[in-house]
Parts: C-alpha cells; structure tokens; sequence
C-alpha cells in the first residue's frame, strides 16, 4: 500500500496585492512555515507562475523547483480551473466568465475557447518539464443552465452538449497523454461534470480515455447529498487529486440544495474550514489509503466564517493528522502458517482419494 501524500494548499485563495502573498518566494515561505510540504499552483497568475515560460523554457522550471526546495516544497499539480471554465461557455454564462480571459480575447466566443485549449495544452507541457503527475482543472459547461430543466428534458439538446464537450476536449487529453499527465476535472457544481454519472458520461464520450481522470472534493459531493464515500468505491482508479475542503448543510424550512440566491453564509449548504462541517475524512483517508491512492491531500480554502490565514493553519495539522501512515505488513503476519496440499487438505479433514 502506499501513504498519502501531504499537506499541500491550493494557493489560489492566498494569492494577494501585499506580501508575502504576492510572489512565489514569498507563498512558499509562509506556507513552508505553516508545515505544508506541497503547493497546488494556479496558472493564472504569471507573476507568480509563468505558465508561457514554464512551457517553453525547462531551465525557467528547474528555477521554480529549486526556488521552492529551498523550503522544503515541491508542486502537488498546476491548475486551469479558470482556463478549463472557457472551454465551454453556455450564452448564459459568456460576460459572466469572460472576465477570466485577457482583455485581447474577450467578447469572441470562438477566440476566446481558442486561447483557452491552448493555455490548457501549454499546462500540459508545463507539468511533464516540471515532472508532476496531475493537472487540475475544470470541464465547462454547455448544459449547466438545463440541469433542472423546464421544458422538460430533452435527452438529443443533452446529448449534443456532451458530444461537443467531448469534442472540445478530446485533443487536449491526447496532449495530456502524449506528456504523461493525467488531467483531473474537479466535479463541482456549474459544470457539465458535477457528479458521477455526468463523469461517465463524459469519460464514454471520449472513449474511456486513460488520461480523463477526477479531482475528488467531497465538499461538491455532500452539498449535492451523494455518498462520498461509495464515490471512492465506484471510481477510485479515475481518482488523481484531491481536495481537502470541508462543508455543511443546515436543513431548513425556507431554502434548501440551490440556495436561495443567498450568499454562501444563509444558504443552508455552506464551506467550511476542514473540521468544521460535516465531511467524514477519517473515512475518505482511510478508503483512499485502502485504495493506494498515492496523490497528494491539498486543502483548497474556502470557508463562509472563518479568517483564512487560521483556516490555513490549521489546514495543515488537519490534514498531517489525518494522513495514514500505511503498513508494510499484514498486522497478524506474525501468525501466518505454510502447508503443502496434503497438510492443507488434512487441515481440512478431507482424505486422500486412494
């Protein structure tokens, strides 16, 4: 068996205008501090993360391994989750979400999923000179806006949205693959890709693709009542990362799973700091240890109450804590006996056939 991997913090949520949370240096140190052993590194940030340098120039990576070795760091995966967004953009959704684009491309459609394949395809690249593993990312969404529809369902209007989503993205797995990275949808509501049917959906639609695998957040699973922990039974081989974030939810008599259009402190279903909701890691650790998931626990911090800084602080110790140091041994190995077929059978009280 193998020990999880760990802690590393999603550095999205800390990325900032003041230091030391406005330079890669300055990220590694606070959070080599905090006892974090990995960052999970978004590539939206080019003074932070370079990702058309990264792509380009292995001497430009081998810079950023040495700069975060110097304490005592390495990178978990890179992320795309904003570049994964473009790929698909319902009309719905298309000034809402161009703001993740640069300015040069907003307001094509078609431009701007071009520069986002692309920025995908370059993270791919990136990873492999970076020898990471995993890439997190998300799917988009073309069928979103229908997930409670009225009119009623139209199986040819979701059809046609998971046959251009997989056309979408076919090539950037090929790329993925070529590279030796797998490419981890984080499943999370708003996206075509939200749960585990929506994931074999699509994992049909691009052939079983060996590089199509899951980043696993039970917090998007337990905010849409599914049994997370069946969800490691049923696709721990497609599980590749995972986030470490935690949530609740308050059943009440005045708004329930889609929230009201409230802010994320009155909706009933809520984040909250690792330790806080309801997630059962204990179990999540352990299925994921049963299963020789040997990727890295990161926290992803999002919490409607509490301050950041504390929330990654002791993110870290939660998740050290939680880790499981796998045996080497079977504990009652002590007691294990050998036999040729003739005592095994007499063991069994079944003679010898003259």
């Amino acid at each position: 068996m193998k020990t999880i991997k760990g802690p590393g913090i999603f550095l999205s949520q800390f990325i900032g205008q003041q230091a030391p949370f406005n330079t890669l240096e300055g990220l590694a140190q606070w959070a080599a501090g905090l006892g974090y052993r990995a960052l999970q590194i978004p590539c939206h940030h080019p003074a932070i993360f370079d990702l058309d340098r990264a792509a380009t120039s292995q001497a430009y990576c081998d810079e950023v391994t040495a700069l975060l070795a110097t304490h005592g760091l390495v990178i978990s995966e890179l992320s795309t989750h904003l570049e994964g967004q473009l790929i698909a953009v319902h009309p719905a959704h298309d000034i809402a979400f161009d703001s993740f684009a640069p300015a040069s491309v907003r307001g094509d459609n078609a431009t701007r999923t071009a520069w986002a394949v692309a920025r995908v395809k370059k993270a791919a690249v990136a990873s492999a000179q970076l020898g990471l593993a995993a890439h997190a990312t998300f799917s988009g969404s073309l069928a979103w806006p229908y997930v409670y529809p009225w009119p009623p369902h139209n199986p040819a209007l979701l059809e046609a949205a998971f046959a251009e989503l997989a056309r979408r993205w076919r090539p950037i797995l090929d790329e993925f693959d070529r590279h030796g990275i797998d490419l981890c949808f984080e499943l999370h509501p708003g996206e075509d890709l939200h749960d585990g049917v929506t994931f074999e959906r699509f994992l049909a639609a691009v052939d079983d693709h060996p590089r199509c695998n899951i980043l696993f957040d039970p917090s998007h699973l337990l905010l849409q009542h599914m049994d997370y922990l069946h969800f490691i039974d049923c696709y721990y081989p497609r599980i590749k990362a995972f986030h470490v974030k935690d949530a609740e939810y308050l059943m009440n008599g005045r708004s329930g799973v889609y929230g009201g259009y409230q802010r994320w402190i009155d909706r009933p279903g809520r984040f909250r700091s690792p330790g806080d909701g309801q997630v059962d890691f204990n179990g999540i650790f352990s299925k994921l240890a049963q299963y020789d998931y040997d990727g890295w626990a990161v926290l992803e911090w999002e919490c409607c109450l509490k301050e950041s800084e504390t929330g990654a602080r002791e993110g870290a110790r939660f998740i050290q804590r939680h880790i499981i140091p796998v045996a080497d041994r079977a504990f009652d190995a002590f007691a294990a006996q050998q036999g040729d077929l003739s005592d095994i059978r007499a063991q069994l009280g079944l003679q010898q056939e003259k």
